[in-house]
């Protein structure tokens, strides 16, 4: 199912889906891990992941919400942020999760635009459309566009 927030990827490929496994009682538990904590998106996500195993037969199912470890940006694929960028949403840069970083209170690094791919950007606000996009603009081609929040 797509991601009711960024249509262009499944909630698979954001790797909001974390594990499937089967219960005694056969039971399919579906487990997610929401892209931040509070995200108002949650309810709606597991809604349809339930509606979508019903309309494919697999049985009785149920979500489990597993917050911890917290989602990150890692867990989208080099595929995923391709679609992202074809979308017209910059993609997340790549982290080193295992690599401790200093604190900083500014970006590490600038979004490339996704539409004529300059560096020259400028951040317009920390929050786009939803919490894990901020508002940027090109100052190349002077498109304005979302980035998708590294974390």
């Amino acid at each position: 199912m797509l991601d009711p927030e960024v249509p262009a990827l499944s909630i698979t490929d954001l790797g909001i889906v974390r594990d499937l496994r089967e219960t005694a009682d056969g039971t399919l538990e579906v487990v997610l891990t929401p892209t931040y904590s509070g995200c108002p998106a949650t309810e709606v996500i597991e809604a349809h992941a339930l509606r979508a195993i019903d309309a494919a037969g697999l049985g009785p199912a149920r979500i489990v919400v597993q917050r911890a470890p917290a989602w990150t940006t890692a867990w989208i694929g080099d595929d995923a942020r391709r679609r992202l960028r074809e979308y017209g949403i910059a993609p997340p840069g790549h982290l080193v999760v295992d690599a401790p970083r200093p604190m900083r209170f500014v970006p590490l690094v600038r979004s490339t635009c996704p539409h004529c791919g300059a560096l020259d950007t400028e951040r317009l606000s920390a929050f786009g459309s939803t919490a894990c996009k901020s508002l940027h603009r090109c100052r190349a081609c002077g498109e304005p566009f979302e980035s998708f929040k590294a974390i």
